[in-house]
């Protein structure tokens, strides 16, 4: 589980042509003009996101138009530097580290200006207000793994100090906090079990799914055995997770790896407290191939593009090579 990361670096470029240098920015990088409130939203961790204006424009107010770079800041300086673009005078915005957190917002923001001696705001004041040797916390709810935009930060804390020493304290602190935020922390242990022993692909393709949706953390993994019918043993993956999230919304999303339509490609059973959370507890389904098919379209609505991509190429495989 992702709980912190950076956000974009954020570059104003001040410039007497301000076409010019929007001109050669784009050829440089190879990116175009975007929206800047859709170039910010795309943005992801160590991403740059820069504005090119005139020289008298108020340095934190950015322009309607904005360019997203892949790349990390110092290495988009350095080519303006190295192309010799005619520009008057950089400005570099505060540190942006996100923050997640899924409930207790209000709270989780009250805990860090107290902590850090910060000042709450929304994203936008924050930005405005802060200078280049500043930090900015953003609070979210979304998971970390995906572009977070400024309309999904439900709140900010700007503190007037270095990022490195915030991130540094952060890094320790998390944990504490988020243990005071949200005390009833559950853990549940997943068993997968398949006939075939094709663990590595059934292991990835769940590691892949916990990760990207941020289900939990993983605290313990290994081999086991498990009974099905007595005298019967057989040999069984455990995984135990440490999660903020429902039990029973876990057991729903995984039973959507269980199956490619009515093909079982391995066993998923999840426990809580050493008891089996049943298939027939998560919702009025007529059989399992209906629950998997509905789990399988709730995994398909919120995992990345990339993840499920190799998901679907892994099971392609598996599917092949299924002996039932």
């Amino acid at each position: 589980m992702k709980v912190l990361r950076f956000g974009p670096s954020i570059i104003f470029l001040r410039a007497k042509d301000g076409e010019f240098v929007k001109k050669a920015v784009s050829e440089a990088f190879g990116v175009k003009e975007l929206p800047t409130d859709e170039a910010i939203k795309l943005s992801n961790e160590f991403e740059t996101v820069v504005f090119v204006t005139e020289e008298w424009k108020k340095e934190t107010i950015p322009p309607e138009t904005a360019f997203l770079i892949g790349a990390h800041a110092p290495v988009v300086l350095s080519e303006v530097v190295n192309r010799n673009l005619p520009v008057e005078k950089v400005h570099v915005e505060s540190t942006l580290i996100l923050l997640r957190i899924p409930t207790n917002v209000e709270d989780g923001l009250k805990l860090l200006a107290e902590k850090y001696g910060g000042e709450i705001m929304d994203i936008r004041t924050a930005f405005d207000e802060g200078e280049a040797g500043d930090t900015i916390i953003g609070v979210t709810t979304k998971k970390l793994s995906a572009p977070i935009g400024p309309d999904e930060i439900s709140g900010a804390v700007l503190i007037r100090r270095d990022f490195l020493s915030v991130y540094h304290e952060l890094t320790i602190d998390v944990p504490v906090l988020l243990l005071r935020l949200m005390p009833e922390w559950k853990e549940i242990t997943i068993k997968i079990y398949d006939t075939d022993k094709r663990y590595d692909e059934n292991i990835e393709r769940l590691m892949m799914v916990i990760e990207d949706l941020d289900l939990g953390f993983v605290v313990g993994e290994g081999w086991d055995w498990d009974y099905p019918r007595p005298f019967m043993r057989v040999p069984v993956y455990k995984l135990k997770l440490l999660t903020w999230e429902d039990p029973v919304r876990v057991k729903f999303l995984l039973k959507g790896i269980e199956y490619v339509g009515y093909k079982r490609l391995c066993d998923i059973d999840v426990f809580l407290e050493g008891k089996k959370i049943h298939w027939t507890s998560l919702g009025k389904y007529d059989s399992k191939f209906e629950l998997a098919k509905a789990a399988r379209e709730e995994l398909e609505r919120n995992l990345s593009e990339d993840v499920l991509e190799r998901l679907k190429k892994i099971e392609e495989v598996l599917v092949a090579e299924s002996k039932d």
